[in-house]
């Protein structure tokens, strides 16, 4: 039985053409604008309070639209982007060491293994140098030199220093500036604040995206959501996998739901797996901690040279250790991307030269940083990371190296989105990491962050404003029948789950899954382990309606139940995404399959066949239909990626 058939090509008609450092100005200028006295008639929904969520709902509504901002936690500024740690890249080139706009696009589209559009990616390069100084118009304490000006460090995937940080919190720092735009504008009224509220179903009218469903998570209350437009700005899908550097709350459940109905979902297998985490310790764990990635710029990557070394790293000499990273990369040594550092990692443990319980560990070394710069001047980088570390394990890092390992951190595939950030269902529109839309196969380093302020500050406010100029939407509320539709289907899905009354936990359901997941769809896949992962999530998820027991009702706070319809979600997200990356026989980024590799075990890409996006259609589950999107090279023409 086939998994999947393939319908009509897919071409992102709004892409403009001609020079490429000119088609964001031309097609900014070309876009109709909305009056201002008119923007206070109309409403925008936004999902998600983010970086590319917060930042949208601040801007839309400084600009005078009436904006329903909507996020599942208790604060905005729970949202997931206070997690990022290491920095936000911009080509302002204040260490004049040769950056530039073309060079953070080229660094861009050659990290993602030469799987995303050129016309993106250098938009986001050009919007990059306007968010730091927006940014730092808002109080965020950037990190500065001794004289005055803004620091900047390195990041991997870059021989420049182009990443701008506060200390090791700079994710949180960057979400409390979009955060206190955001509460201006609540306290002006302009925007309509709704925290533990938990997006259920997209209502479509007419072909459009007209509103949501929701379910109050304190109180179990059911309501329709109608508005002239709606964007999602609900992060990424890494939980599928159970144990990864997400926040437990972060789900797929709006982007799925939005899927379902009709919206394309792009290159799913295109997951990111960041080297520098703290290992898995045992079953009890349902997270992982991600240390930053900035660690990497004085921080020595090494195993013992010897299979099976047992002794402290004290006693290992010089002599016998690998820096495997400098050795087989002297160009960029540490500061490989994040897919090659990762799978550099698996194979030294594969090979027995792994570190820590169950020898799945590399040393992450600072002895050499703090005896050329001296401890304060680490601490005053990396204190707080070194602190969080210690916390956790109990090893002081200032002593004694950091053990890290690769784990499921950020995805690269998402909602399918035209230049305009508008999905493939007209008014619904995608930003941040919910869309697949700027890092091809494999993300930068200290590009999340500046993808979703480039959305959420930029480029949004201006193409949104395009499709709500281009016509008066008839009003609806929540009694129109496809609202109304929408909110029965909630209904009736969550008494499916409360009936089951089975035998079994979410959670136990959740975990079994992720084991799959990272066995099987991973660092490393293959054509018999996505077929029998392929297999066993199926027997999973019908097993998953049939026994999982959801205490509790529907009335009143039911974490639960909460799990159960993400995690029902995530087993229909985790079949595409194995069928995406069996579908697509190359090697690329963040997708590594291991019947497609070089001689020395890069990955080798297949541009002749698979130089395109893999846009899947709904059709029911397990019958996707997909869709291709060629890809065409302008100005960085694909070659085999070298980090040598």
């Amino acid at each position: 039985m086939d998994l999947f058939t393939t319908g009509d090509p897919i071409a992102d008609t709004k892409a403009p053409d001609g020079p490429i450092e000119t088609r964001w100005d031309r097609h900014r200028f070309a876009m109709k604008l909305v009056n201002p006295a008119n923007r206070r008639k109309l409403t925008v929904i936004v999902v998600g309070t983010g970086l590319a969520g917060g930042s949208a709902a601040a801007t839309l509504a400084e600009q005078g639209y009436h904006v329903k901002s909507y996020c599942y936690q208790d604060s905005p500024r729970r949202a997931h982007s206070i997690a990022a740690q290491g920095g936000i890249n911009a080509a302002k080139n204040y260490r004049n060491d040769g950056d530039s706009v073309h060079r953070l696009f080229y660094d861009t589209v050659k990290g993602g293994d030469f799987r995303s559009r050129e016309s993106n990616v250098h938009r986001l390069a050009e919007v990059s140098v306007n968010i730091i100084d927006q940014c730092v118009a808002q109080g965020v304490p950037f990190a500065r030199e001794y004289g005055g000006l803004l620091d900047t460090r390195s990041f991997g995937g870059a021989q420049v220093q182009r990443t701008f940080y506060a200390r090791g919190q700079t994710g949180q720092q960057l979400l409390l500036g979009a955060y206190q735009a955001l509460e201006r504008q609540i306290g002006l009224g302009n925007v309509e604040m709704n925290a533990r509220h938990e997006m259920l179903e997209l209502v479509i009218v007419e072909g459009r995206a007209r509103g949501i469903v929701v379910r109050d998570l304190v109180t179990g209350e059911i309501s329709t959501e109608m508005a002239d437009a709606v964007v999602l700005a609900s992060g990424g899908y890494g939980n599928v996998f159970y144990l990864s550097t997400n926040a437990k709350g972060c789900n797929v459940t709006a982007s799925w739901r939005a899927h379902r109905k009709g919206a394309y979902f792009a290159n799913p297998c295109y997951t990111q797996i960041h080297p520098t985490c703290i290992p898995v310790s045992g079953d009890h764990q349902s997270k992982l901690t991600l240390m930053s990635e900035s660690l990497r710029n004085d921080g020595r990557v090494w195993v013992p040279k010897a299979k099976g070394d047992a002794r402290s790293p004290k006693d290992i000499g010089e002599d016998e250790r690998d820096y495997y990273l400098e050795r087989i990369y002297p160009s960029f040594g540490n500061l490989v991307p994040r897919d090659i550092a990762s799978r550099a990692a698996k194979n030294v443990c594969d090979e027995g030269r792994g570190v820590g319980p169950g020898g799945l560990g590399v040393y992450l070394d600072f002895a050499d940083a703090i005896g050329r710069l001296g401890r304060k001047a680490i601490e005053a980088k990396y204190g707080n990371l070194f602190e969080m570390y210690e916390r956790i394990t109990g090893e002081d890092p200032y002593e004694v190296p950091m053990r890290i390992y690769p784990a499921v951190h950020y995805t690269m595939g998402g909602l399918w989105v035209d230049y305009d950030l508008q999905s493939t269902i007209p008014g619904l529109f995608v930003i941040g990491e919910a869309n697949f839309s700027d890092h091809g196969a494999n993300r930068l380093g200290a590009s999340a962050l500046m993808q979703g302020l480039a959305d959420g500050y930029f480029v949004l406010p201006n193409t949104i404003a395009n499709y709500l100029a281009a016509g008066a939407l008839d009003k609806v509320d929540a009694s129109h029948p496809e609202a109304v539709a929408a909110r029965t289907e909630v209904e009736e899905r969550l008494q499916r789950l409360l009936a089951i009354n089975g035998d079994r936990t979410v959670d136990s359901f959740h975990r079994e899954l992720g084991q799959i997941m990272w066995e099987h769809c991973g660092m490393e896949r293959s054509e018999a382990g996505l077929r029998k992962a392929i297999d066993e999530i199926r027997t999973l998820r019908d097993e998953f309606w049939q026994r999982v027991r959801v205490p509790g009702d529907g009335e009143g706070l039911n974490q639960s139940l909460e799990k159960a319809g993400r995690v029902a979600d995530f087993f229909e997200l985790a079949e595409l995404m194995c069928i995406d990356a069996l579908h697509r026989e190359e090697s690329c980024g963040g997708h590594f399959r291991a019947e497609y590799q070089t001689p020395d075990g890069e990955a080798q890409r297949d541009d002749d066949r698979f130089s395109y996006v893999a846009a899947w259609e709904y059709a029911g589950t397990g019958q996707p239909v997909l869709h291709k999107e060629d890809l065409t090279f302008e100005y960085v023409h694909p070659t085999q990626r070298s980090y040598k």
